[in-house]
């Protein structure tokens, strides 16, 4: 069984990012074109752009910031006529902060995650959804996070923000599935990422013994979840939160 994604139009958010750069690869090199979004890493867009195309993908990137509702449409605009409507999207972008206690954290830290999380999600689907919906296909894919189940000191921008977003979606998913339009969200762990592989920090001792596989994920683990989620072998799927964490956090029925 292979998942094959030819013919599909895939846009990630935050594609230069740590995450969106191999959610980026595996959908291309599942047959997706794909749009790689960035806001301020013009270098390593421009890189992964060689990258793919260099692999055969059909591929453009483009500058938005997805917490802009004329950037986004704008973005819209300029992907549908350069590889045609999206039939995946995929939510990746996020606003990075220091982390700190409710009563030390900025209050602009708040508005910063509800607009890079909720706001982001919801101007993506009324910029995207409605080709989906002419379309009758469709897939919404938002990244979450497990912090979204810890609730664990020094988080709470970053958890409020994904929770609200994941009530945002989980209406959405309601909204439009009469389409066939998926709506799911990857949340993954402390993954393994550019920033740490080959370094020290790659093993977190402290963190590994909570997680019932005793190690961290990779991020190919979580493009591997997306790339799923995108393709038919999903298409029963909706409305669901997927961690991605070795089991660190485990949703209960």
């Amino acid at each position: 069984m292979k998942i094959d994604l030819s013919g599909k139009v895939a846009l990630v958010t935050g594609a230069s990012g740590e995450l969106g750069r191999v959610i980026t690869r595996t959908l291309a090199d599942c047959g997706a074109a794909v749009a790689i979004n960035y806001l301020n890493s013009e270098a390593k867009a421009a890189a992964l752009l060689d990258e793919v195309t260099q692999k055969g993908a059909r591929a453009v990137m483009v500058r938005a910031n997805v917490t802009q509702a004329d950037d986004v449409f704008a973005m819209q605009r300029q992907v549908a006529a350069t590889l045609g409507d999206p039939d995946i999207i995929v939510n990746n972008a996020v606003i990075q902060y220091t982390w700190a206690h409710v009563l030390d954290q900025a209050v602009e830290d708040y508005e910063g995650q509800f607009r890079s999380c909720v706001l982001h999600n919801v101007l993506m689907a009324k910029a995207f959804v409605p080709a989906m919906i002419r379309k009758g296909w469709g897939r919404v894919i938002a990244i979450n996070t497990e912090c979204a189940m810890q609730n664990t000191p020094n988080q709470s921008a970053y958890v409020s923000g994904k929770r609200g977003m994941d009530g945002v979606l989980r209406v959405l998913a309601r909204e439009i599935g009469e389409h066939q339009i998926t709506v799911n969200q990857v949340a993954p762990g402390w993954m393994i990422s550019d920033k740490y592989r080959g370094t020290p920090e790659e093993r977190q001792p402290e963190y590994e013994k909570n997680v019932p596989l005793k190690r961290r994920g990779y991020d190919q683990d979580v493009a591997n979840a997306v790339a799923f989620l995108a393709s038919d072998l999903a298409a029963f799927i909706t409305g669901a939160y997927i961690p991605v964490c070795g089991g660190n956090v485990m949703p209960a029925i």
